[in-house]
């Protein structure tokens, strides 16, 4: 990210919507939202590769479920956050990865101007890509500001998307949303 431009950018709309930048509360504000954006965004220099890169070998292939992960992510439409939980499961191939990196590998695409379906199949493909899991089953639900804050202003309301990689079974998908309830 170009900090100083990003900066410019944040006090050139404080200025737009008539706001003062130069006053006390303001003077510091357009800095402090390009680094805050730096921190949401900084998922576009990271490569889930890396984090599933590190796994551990198993002999069974029974189903691994990591869930409630908590994330938060900033809409590319609105660029007002959502934020919910999400859950991983997976049937592996003789590897497992740290439980850690299924974490980290939800942050390298929450932290990115973001749809949560786009989110969900993101982190379902990348699991099944770089950990050669033989199914990946993602299930998210995430609650929207832009839903809750302005629109049609419905604060509670969630969204819930899942998405498929490789083999993962219905008989399978039913028995891990019923583990998850």
């Amino acid at each position: 990210m170009d900090r100083e431009k990003a900066i410019k950018a944040v006090a050139d709309f404080l200025a737009a919507v008539g706001e003062d930048v130069t006053r006390e509360g303001l003077k510091d504000t357009p800095a402090r939202v390009a680094d805050m954006y730096a921190e949401l965004l900084s998922g576009n220099g990271d490569d889930a590769a890396r984090h599933l890169s590190k796994t551990f070998a198993v002999q069974s292939g029974d189903i691994v479920i990591e869930k409630d992960i908590t994330f938060s992510s900033m809409c590319e439409h609105h660029l007002m956050p959502f934020f919910g939980k999400m859950a991983i499961a997976y049937l592996p191939d003789k590897k497992v990865a740290g439980l850690s990196k299924l974490a980290r590998t939800v942050e390298v695409y929450a932290r990115r101007l973001q749809l949560q379906e786009q989110l969900t199949s993101q982190v379902a493909e990348a699991v099944y890509k770089y950990l050669g899991a033989r199914g990946v089953f993602v299930l998210c639900e995430a609650e929207h500001t832009c839903m809750t804050c302005r629109g049609v202003k419905k604060p509670g309301s969630k969204t819930v998307t899942y998405s498929t990689a490789g083999d993962f079974p219905a008989e399978k998908i039913a028995e891990v949303v019923a583990l998850l309830k």
